[in-house]
């Protein structure tokens, strides 16, 4: 009894507090030729650990995810996996067999549930037979299948795989990727290893995947560019940086401030060794005599100070001066547009005028008609009915799904060569095709490698430098942020944010949308709706809708209840909801300047600095009385 008390106990605290470690990277290096990707890597994945690999384009991400999914070999170490993990792995590009339907590629895994659930559904759809359907039906409730044949039909719903006898061949890209992560997530291995999954779904899967993976007992290892993906998946990043492996133990925010640190002493800690360089260097060139212990010793550290000298950060920043032709003061103009795609109205009568430095969003499903519209916009093709109305001046530049097109054979600087040598900036400047290239970060070295041979992501931003270099003066960026790292990501939206034309973007990145556009285009149920904010201010209104949608409804007979006179209504609208948080943020952030200021005051300041800190002050003071009295307004408004 005692025994059997302590094996009991035993197995629960082993389950409660031992992690379980599924697999061990144990100095594992890779290279191609003479680029070597990175060297004598190290790290584990524990289970219950959603870890996020984070590094630029072209250092080996995907490469190092193919070795740990054992579909490559490394050219030094190991990849050691707990006996008897089951690992699933999602690629970018999967491999699926096209001649097999929707429903047979997912019922050919060795899941044996999937094939209770298949024998279950098909005696449903014979009554007759009888004995058929009590044999599934036992099937069913001897292995509790009840519960994921719900988690079944939700994945297959939520990925809008509706027709289960499509073939793969007759697939789009991103059906395929979507079937392949549905096999994936019911096939429910011990480890995920995605390779970017929300390429090719649309918000509302991307939202529910991301749901669906944070609420689930899942262990993962994956690599995604949607920055608000991390943060609320992850729990664990690890960036690769020169050939480097940092651990960061928090989401992508905690990533971000701990990066920041580390930076910062590196700074640091490199100004130092510069220092002592300098003072190493002037006694070095006193010609020294290495006679004694100490003076080899410092000769011979000599090299290394100056190692640590010359360490330079690789954190390249694009500086984008492109020269725009100035729009008039017609930009484009769309009058009654419609357009319908085999008996589908995608939208119809839609009116709008584009102004200077506009700054649009576009979000709606997949096939809601996103990609027409921008078509129809630039002229590709013709509306059903309507017209749409070009200014002079219009330089378009369109950066479509389809990516470079680059000849058999041709280098990266031939590319660019393609539109001239030398590329006009602002001011009457030029920077030649290389220096150009050195921008979007692709080196001397990098410039003569053949463009076949460049990863994804990098494809991606050498054709981001194709279309912006031919000085277009309203942009148009179809998923441009579809396997671009995070680095890359952040210096299109510095661009971006800089851009003094016309933009439209379509993405499915809700923090890069967030962060460029101010209003947004949003498609669906065949019309075309202008909604003035961003995408996180679109969400928090439709949760809002979908609360008040789902707050149950009292039925009362209107005689039953007293006349009253009708008022209007006080409450606070949509965007003074809006300003009334923004105001209690600001209100808060000024508390906050003024305390600082005045904490300053204790310290032994001069005249100058006395007076100018006194005339802040007041600022400070005027504007959060200015502040407050706006929330007191708008605060009375809500609750009368």
């Amino acid at each position: 009894m005692v025994e059997l008390a302590i094996s009991s106990f035993l197995k629960y605290f082993s389950k409660k507090f031992i992690t379980l470690n599924y697999l061990s990277v144990e100095e594992v290096s890779k290279s191609y030729g003479t680029l070597v990707l990175f060297e004598n890597l190290s790290f584990g994945i524990s289970q219950g650990q959603k870890i996020a690999l984070i590094a630029k384009n072209g250092t080996g991400k995907t490469t190092l995810m193919d070795i740990i999914a054992g579909k490559e070999a490394p050219d030094n170490g190991q990849v050691v996996y707990r006996k008897g993990v089951k690992v699933g792995f999602l690629p970018q590009e999967p491999n699926l067999e096209p001649s097999l339907s929707i429903e047979e590629t997912i019922l050919a895994s060795d899941n044996e549930v999937l094939q209770i659930i298949n024998n279950y559904e098909k005696a449903l759809q014979n009554p007759d037979d009888s004995e058929a359907y009590q044999a599934a039906f036992d099937q069913m409730e001897a292995k509790q299948a009840w519960d994921f044949e719900t988690t079944y039909q939700q994945i297959l719903s939520k990925l809008k795989l509706d027709d289960m006898s499509k073939k793969v061949r007759d697939l789009s890209g991103g059906q395929k990727k979507r079937l392949a992560l549905a096999n994936l997530l019911l096939d429910k291995p011990d480890l995920l290893i995605l390779d970017e999954p929300t390429n090719h779904l649309d918000l509302e899967m991307i939202e529910w995947l991301e749901e669906f993976l944070k609420s689930e007992n899942l262990t993962l290892f994956m690599v995604t560019h949607d920055r608000y993906f991390l943060d609320r998946v992850c729990n664990h990043i690890i960036e690769l940086e020169d050939k480097t492996l940092y651990n960061y133990k928090g989401n992508y925010s905690y990533y971000v401030e701990k990066r920041a640190e580390r930076m910062e002493i590196e700074a640091s800690t490199t100004a130092k060794a510069k220092q002592l360089y300098k003072k190493e260097l002037d006694w070095m060139r006193r010609q020294p005599k290495a006679r004694t212990t100490k003076s080899k010793s410092r000769i011979e550290s000599f090299g290394d100070v100056k190692a640590r000298a010359s360490q330079r950060r690789k954190d390249h920043k694009v500086e984008l001066e492109i020269n725009m032709e100035r729009l008039g003061s017609k930009v484009v103009e769309m009058h009654q547009v419609s357009k319908s795609f085999e008996n589908k109205q995608l939208f119809q009568g839609f009116s709008y005028n584009f102004k200077k430095q506009e700054r649009i969003g576009i979000i709606g499903k997949n096939g809601s008609g996103k990609s027409t519209f921008l078509n129809i916009l630039t002229g590709n093709i013709q509306p059903d009915q309507g017209k749409v109305v070009h200014g002079e001046t219009l330089k378009f530049g369109y950066y479509t799904q389809g990516g470079i097109q680059a000849k058999e054979g041709q280098k990266v600087i031939e590319v660019i060569r393609d539109y001239g040598d030398y590329i006009p900036l602002a001011k009457g400047r030029q920077i030649s095709a290389q220096q150009l290239l050195e921008k979007f970060l692709f080196d001397r070295k990098k410039q003569y490698d053949f463009v076949e041979k460049l990863s994804g992501g990098e494809k991606k931003r050498l054709y981001l430098c194709t279309v912006l270099i031919q000085n277009p003066n309203f942009l148009i960026l179809d998923e441009p942020t579809n396997d671009l790292d995070i680095v890359t990501l952040n210096v299109l939206e510095n661009f971006l944010l800089d851009f003094p034309g016309c933009l439209i973007v379509v993405s499915h990145d809700r923090y890069f949308m967030d962060k460029i556009v101010d209003h947004l285009f949003v498609f669906g149920e065949g019309e075309i709706k202008d909604f003035p904010g961003n995408y996180s201010d679109y969400r928090e209104l439709k949760s809002l809708e979908s609360l008040q949608n789902e707050a149950p409804k009292t039925k009362e007979k209107v005689e039953d209840k007293p006349k009253q006179k009708t008022q209007p209504s006080n409450k606070l609208t949509y965007n003074e909801q809006k300003a009334f948080k923004k105001l209690e943020k600001d209100i808060k952030n000024l508390e906050q300047q003024k305390a600082n200021l005045e904490t300053e005051f204790l310290k032994d300041l001069s005249p100058e600095e006395i007076k100018d800190n006194t005339i802040k002050l007041q600022e400070i003071q005027q504007n959060i009385d200015a502040k407050t009295e706006e929330w007191f307004e708008l605060s009375m408004k809500n609750e009368s």
